[in-house]
């Protein structure tokens, strides 16, 4: 398989440039003038119904396109921004919200008129002058300036000395731009960062095109070619080098790093495209196009909550980490490459279904680190070792944490979601056989490429491919309260829970809640 670019055309012409979005509506959205007399309709509701995070995203539309304009100043170290959003109603409004934290608004614009807004919350409310119909479509344009050093309770802006970068997951993309911040409403991206001299803007997707302009300053817009959603978004700023190789079947591959530690950094980011061939073998031709890692120049142990995020194309580390040896990293790098797959591809239709991300990227980044004969964090060397390990555990994950499908806030990124999901694909695998867990794996990943999808579309996907009516099977590993059998190692047991322990949310040594990953 060859990957191609797609062809595109001059930056004036660019479809996901402010102007074109102020013109452009989707075929079967009727353009609506917001400033014509008449019309009826109630605000729309602020919440998209998530079982984990009911207060994020907003009903009422659906939004198609992005396009982010960001230009950095490098002495006062905030952004100049501007975000253009395409949006097709699905009801009557008379206002309508986005998500939005810590961004200081100047203008909000619907139709190409000013409408009304304020800030409520983490919501910006908008009232556009005349209701929205639903079935319309219609541009919002989002003026502001973001200080990525603004002390917030927590913040998707991640500094550094020489500009900044942005971790998004699971739910502050919102204090970088305004959005519908969910990941069941994906949508395009452009972006367009603006920088001086000796900075470089990068952001998802591929480069489209590079504009010099007055002041010493240079424009790069980059394009996505599939949707992304909110919380996988990267845009980053800094003294880079753009290091690009070519991965299995030409595809492009591109590093981002800190300039003065290219060199350092090589051995890892070399690693790259024999990762890239190991997944495609499992699981499918690479999903996006093109892949790389993005270093940023913070190495904080707070700098975010995060070893790596896989933020779509260009997946987010700390340096130091990526110094290490092969096998300290190598199943860790894999971790964040499979969720190109489930996770960026094929997004959590809630954030209950996180173990579907979680669960897949450590489930093939162990089988990675085994195959190679590394010793995992408990000094084990097989994926069965490791899950009747886990196994014995499942009781008590299942007090302390939820149930693999029924986090909450506080639990979300708990081991249940990433060992305790590996433990679920297992089960599954003991269940139905080698061969048709992955006709499974290809199926699901195929059938919601670039959608969404939740655990319950991941249950009909094992049922129709397997043969197999598994479904109450894996609503009992999911969502039992009780660890279920293991299917082919009846002598496996479970220990007796101990009320007294804590939720596992925190390896040993380590500061933050989210580095729960057995691959680490």
């Amino acid at each position: 398989m060859r990957y191609r670019s797609r062809v595109t055309a001059p930056a004036a012409a660019l479809i996901g440039t402010a102007a074109a979005l102020a013109t452009t509506v989707p075929a079967q959205a009727a353009p609506v003038d917001p400033g014509e007399p008449g019309g009826t309709g109630t605000p729309g509701p602020e919440t998209l119904g998530d079982p984990v995070y009911p207060d994020l995203g907003n009903d009422g539309y659906r939004v198609s396109a992005y396009h982010l304009d960001f230009a950095y100043d490098a002495t006062t170290r905030l952004v100049d921004a501007q975000a253009t959003l395409r949006i097709r109603t699905t009801q009557d409004l008379t206002r309508f919200s986005l998500d939005a934290l810590g961004l200081d608004i100047r203008s909000v614009r619907v139709g190409g008129r000013p409408a009304a807004f304020e800030q409520a919350g983490e919501k910006l409310r908008i009232t556009p002058a005349r209701p929205l119909p639903a079935r319309a479509g219609v541009t919002v344009c989002v003026s502001y300036t973001a200080d990525p050093r603004r002390a917030l309770p927590q913040s998707g802006w991640v500094p550094t000395p020489d500009g900044f970068a942005v971790c998004g997951q699971p739910n502050l993309a919102h204090t970088v731009f305004p959005c519908n911040d969910h990941p069941s409403d994906k949508a395009d991206f452009t972006f367009r960062v603006t920088v001086p001299a000796g900075l470089r803007g990068v952001a998802s997707g591929r480069l489209v095109s590079t504009e010099q302009l007055d002041g010493d300053r240079t424009a790069y817009t980059y394009r996505s070619r599939s949707p992304i959603a909110t919380e996988v978004v990267q845009i980053t700023v800094g003294d880079y080098v753009v290091l690009d190789r070519q991965g299995p079947h030409g595809l492009p591959l591109r590093d981002v790093v800190p300039t003065a530690r290219a060199a350092a950094l090589e051995p890892a980011l070399s690693l790259t495209p024999g990762l890239v061939e190991w997944i495609e073998q499992r699981l499918g031709a690479y999903p996006f196009e093109t892949y790389g890692l993005l270093p940023c120049n913070n190495d904080a142990p707070d700098a975010f909550d995060f070893t790596g995020l896989e933020t779509q194309t260009l997946t987010l580390y700390k340096p130091n980490y990526l110094l290490q040896e092969e096998k300290k990293i190598g199943s860790h790098m894999m971790h964040e490459l499979v969720h190109s797959y489930f996770g960026n591809m094929v997004s959590p239709a809630t954030w209950a279904d996180l173990w579907l991300n979680e669960g897949h990227a450590d489930f093939y980044g162990l089988l990675y680190r085994y195959e190679r004969g590394w010793t995992d964090s408990l000094g084990l060397t097989t994926l069965e070792a490791r899950m009747k390990a886990t196994y014995a555990l499942g009781d008590q994950w299942r007090q302390t944490s939820g149930p693999v499908a029924a986090p909450t806030a506080a639990t979300l990124f708990d081991s249940q979601r990433y060992v305790g999901g590996v433990l679920v694909l297992y089960a599954l695998r003991q269940q139905i056989g080698e061969e048709a867990f992955h006709a499974v794996e290809r199926a699901f990943l195929e059938r919601y490429r670039d959608s969404t999808a939740s655990t319950q579309d991941y249950i009909a996907v094992a049922c129709e491919v397997s043969g197999q009516d598994v479904s109450g099977f894996l609503r009992e590993w999911l969502y039992g309260t009780k660890t279920p059998r293991m299917p082919g190692h009846p002598d496996w047991t479970v220990n007796p829970v101990k009320p007294s322990l804590a939720a596992p949310r925190n390896r040993p040594g380590r500061s933050r809640p989210h580095d729960n990953s057995a691959t680490l």
